[in-house]
């Protein structure tokens, strides 16, 4: 009873909103309120081999399985949750949609037998900047479910590069070409690894990434991110 007054008052001075759509939740939601979780839009990429993301990366580099758990539209809610996420420095946005994410791969075929989960990492003056790695907020909410080891261990990014946001297609790859650095590179020998991130574009980041990470022996890649372009 006490416990629930001090919540009460809390949210009294400090109420706790939707990431979504910003209206204050009530006690027994957390981070997005219930309509806006029905009303985000699921991809169901996770069931497809040959859906549109796993297109983009076709004679690019090889990956398994690519997806993503929801489509990001502008103004939409689903961009309000990523706004949340890299801009106002909400992390719990990350591990919902990590959570989200997750779910979507519990029961996917191609998505099976996973060893570690990668996140993209952030250049460690970014991150101090934002207070943590989005991905890896992602990623903590798709271990949180599916029980994937995360492997921050691996890939790390070497250059502090400008926001991929306002840039082409060819502009985005000439901004990470050869900026990861692989490490510890014996333990992925043989692995399956899922390489984790917030949005996929044009799958710059990802492609430079992936060709990092090919240079392990016997290593399988897929890729998974919270939201892409779409609906």
């Amino acid at each position: 009873m006490r416990l629930s007054f001090l919540y009460s008052f809390i949210d009294l001075f400090y109420p706790s909103v939707c990431a979504a759509c910003g209206r204050s939740l009530f006690q027994w939601e957390q981070v997005v309120c219930l309509h806006c979780r029905s009303l985000l839009p699921l991809t169901g990429y996770e069931k497809q081999a040959e859906n549109p993301l796993a297109t983009l990366f076709y004679g690019r580099v090889r990956f398994k399985a690519v997806t993503a758990c929801y489509f990001f539209s502008k103004d939409g809610k689903v961009q309000h949750l990523i706004h949340e996420l890299k801009y106002r420095g909400n992390a719990d946005a990350g591990v919902f949609l990590g959570e989200a994410l997750g779910k979507t791969l519990l029961e996917a075929p191609l998505f099976q037998g996973i060893d570690y989960l990668v996140p993209v990492p952030l250049h460690p003056k970014r991150e101090r900047q934002r207070g943590y790695n989005q991905s890896l907020m992602i990623a903590q909410g798709v271990a949180s479910v599916t029980g994937i080891a995360i492997g921050t261990q691996f890939l790390f990014r070497s250059a502090n590069t400008a926001t991929q946001t306002h840039k082409n297609k060819e502009d985005r790859w000439r901004n990470v070409k050869d900026i990861f650095i692989l490490r510890n590179a014996d333990v992925l020998k043989g692995k399956s690894v899922l390489l984790i991130d917030d949005v996929l574009t044009t799958g710059a980041t990802l492609e430079a990434c992936a060709h990092t990470l090919s240079k392990v022996p016997g290593i399988t890649l897929s890729c998974a991110t919270a939201v892409c372009a779409g609906q």
